[in-house]
C-alpha cells in the first residue's frame, strides 16, 4: 500500500528536508500515530509529490522530513469537469468525484436546486466544498487536487458545454448510452450533473444527453457513476500508467 499522504502546499522540487507543520503534522502525529523512521508522501496539489522519511518529530504539531525521491507527475489528460447542480448532499458528491480523479467541480445553481447559495452562505458553503475536496484528495493520495471552481449560473454553464471536446449532460431519459461513447485522448470534458428531478427542458443547450443505465442515480452519486463509466477503460486509469 502507498504511503499515507499530506498536503504541503509550499513543497519545491528542490527541497531535500521539509518541515511540516499546523494541522497537517498533528493528524500525522496524534491521528495516524505515525513515527520516526516511518514514510510519507507530501505533495503540493499541482502535482509535485515527494516521497520522504519521517526523521524527527517536535511535540505534536511539527515534523521533519527527509526527501528520498521528488517527482512532478503529468497533469492527467483529458481533464474533467463536472458540473455538479447544487444540491443537499453536495459535500458528499465532492468527495466521490474527487476520489473519481475529477480535475475540477463547478458548483451550479439550476433552475430545480432546492438549495441556494446567497449572500454569506456562498463562501460557507464554497468552503465546505473545497474542504471535502482536500480532504477526499489526501485520502485518495492524489497529487493532482481537484480545483472547486466558483458558483455557476446556467449561461456560464452552457458556455463550459460548448467549449468542451465531449460535453455529456446526465439524464434519466436521454437517448445515448454514457457507455457507448469513447473518452478522448486529450482536450477537455464536461459531465453536467442536474439536481434531484433533473434539469429544465429550457435550461442546458448542447452536449449528449446520456443515460446511466437502466435506473435512476441519485444527484449525489450520478457523478460518481458517470466519470467512472467515461474513464475505467481509459488511459487515465492504467495502473503504471
Amino acid at each position: 500500500m502507498s504511503p499515507s499522504t499530506f498536503h504541503v502546499p509550499e513543497l519545491s522540487a528542490t527541497d531535500a528536508t521539509v518541515r511540516v507543520t499546523g494541522p497537517e503534522a498533528r493528524h500525522a502525529i496524534t491521528v495516524q500515530r505515525i513515527g520516526s523512521g516511518e514514510q510519507i508522501d507530501l505533495v503540493n496539489g499541482q502535482g509535485l509529490r515527494a516521497r520522504t522519511t519521517v526523521v524527527d518529530i517536535d511535540g505534536a504539531d511539527t515534523m521533519t522530513c527527509a526527501v528520498q525521491q521528488i517527482d512532478q507527475e503529468p497533469r492527467p489528460s483529458p481533464s474533467v469537469t463536472v458540473v455538479q447542480a447544487l444540491i443537499k448532499d453536495g459535500e458528499l458528491a465532492v468527495d466521490l468525484l474527487t476520489q473519481a480523479g475529477v480535475d475540477r467541480i463547478v458548483p451550479w445553481a439550476a433552475q430545480r436546486s432546492v438549495v441556494h447559495w446567497r449572500g454569506d452562505r456562498v463562501a460557507k458553503a464554497h468552503a465546505k466544498w473545497a474542504n471535502a475536496a482536500r480532504t477526499a484528495a489526501k485520502q485518495s493520495r492524489r497529487a493532482w487536487w481537484p480545483e472547486i471552481a466558483s458558483l455557476a449560473n446556467t449561461a456560464e454553464v452552457n458556455a463550459l458545454i460548448s467549449s468542451a471536446d465531449l460535453a455529456l449532460v446526465c439524464d434519466a431519459d436521454g437517448a445515448e448510452s454514457i457507455t457507448a461513447l469513447g473518452l478522448p485522448g486529450q482536450g477537455h470534458v464536461v459531465v453536467v450533473i442536474g439536481p434531484e428531478g433533473g434539469c429544465a427542458p429550457d435550461e442546458l443547450v448542447g452536449g449528449h444527453l446520456v443515460r446511466l443505465g437502466p435506473g435512476v442515480w441519485r444527484s449525489a452519486t450520478a457523478g460518481l457513476a458517470a466519470v467512472v463509466a467515461l474513464l475505467a477503460g481509459s488511459d487515465r486509469w492504467t495502473v503504471g500508467g
